[in-house]
């Protein structure tokens, strides 16, 4: 009798820790499903807000929020304008657009093209870090336009990088390997990630050229009038931490 109700005790037992392995299993499976449910919200509310954080420099409508520095005081009209949701520029006479608003770290997409380029024709430029006065043109750090020169990185009146101390003259900074740029007539993309002095410049998707240590760490930002007739549909900020 005593061996029949010590099997029965060690098959109560047995039967016991297989419940509580069963309960333990499946309340690692809950846990586990419900951590990833909650990543999967926070990864949407990240996205959604990164998102959210997207500054459109130009509206597709107007110049709301930018202003002109045209040589000469030249009428900007002449020269700027918009039309079905871009902004055209006849690249003449020298000058340039910028934001009415600083601005520092941050992520710029600029989307542009050449209409067409001729000798003393070719030439625009994205322009950050942009700083007091206005002239033409002003310290700030240049991006190049030039047509077969996108990537070419220019610290203008002042600005400095590693590498680079001020000479009182423009510096150039010429683009890593051959051009990246498209066809004249078809758009190109400029990607510029400004951090806390370090400036990368991606066109079309490749890195182009990059600077570390610059002393312009915040400033305006601008598109140049220097010969090249050019649209520009695009104009876009993400703020970085």
């Amino acid at each position: 009798m005593t061996g029949v109700l010590a099997s029965l005790w060690m098959l109560d037992l047995r039967h016991t820790c297989r419940n509580d392995f069963r309960m333990k299993a499946l309340s690692l499976l809950v846990s586990m499903a419900f951590t990833a449910a909650l990543l999967l919200v926070a990864g949407c509310k990240t996205q959604s807000s990164d998102k959210s954080n997207t500054v459109e420099l130009f509206d597709g409508k107007d110049f709301d929020g930018w202003t002109f520095c045209m040589m000469n005081n030249a009428d900007p009209m002449q020269t700027w304008n918009v039309h079905d949701g871009v902004i055209h520029c006849t690249g003449l006479p020298h000058g340039y657009i910028r934001t009415e608003k600083i601005y520092d770290n941050y992520e710029l997409t600029v989307l542009w093209r050449f209409l067409k380029v001729a000798p003393h024709r070719d030439n625009t430029g994205v322009l950050v870090q942009i700083h007091l006065p206005d002239k033409v043109f002003p310290q700030c750090v240049e991006c190049q336009g030039q047509y077969l020169h996108q990537g070419d990185i220019l610290l203008c009146h002042g600005a400095s990088a590693d590498g680079h101390p001020v000479t009182g003259k423009t510096i150039l900074i010429p683009q890593n390997g051959p051009p990246n740029e498209k066809p004249v007539g078809e758009w190109d993309t400029d990607h510029i990630i400004c951090r806390n002095g370090s400036i990368k410049l991606f066109v079309n998707g490749k890195l182009m050229n990059q600077i570390t240590g610059c002393n312009l760490t915040s400033g305006y930002i601008g598109i140049q009038s220097e010969g090249g007739d050019i649209e520009i549909s695009k104009v876009s900020l993400q703020p970085l931490e």
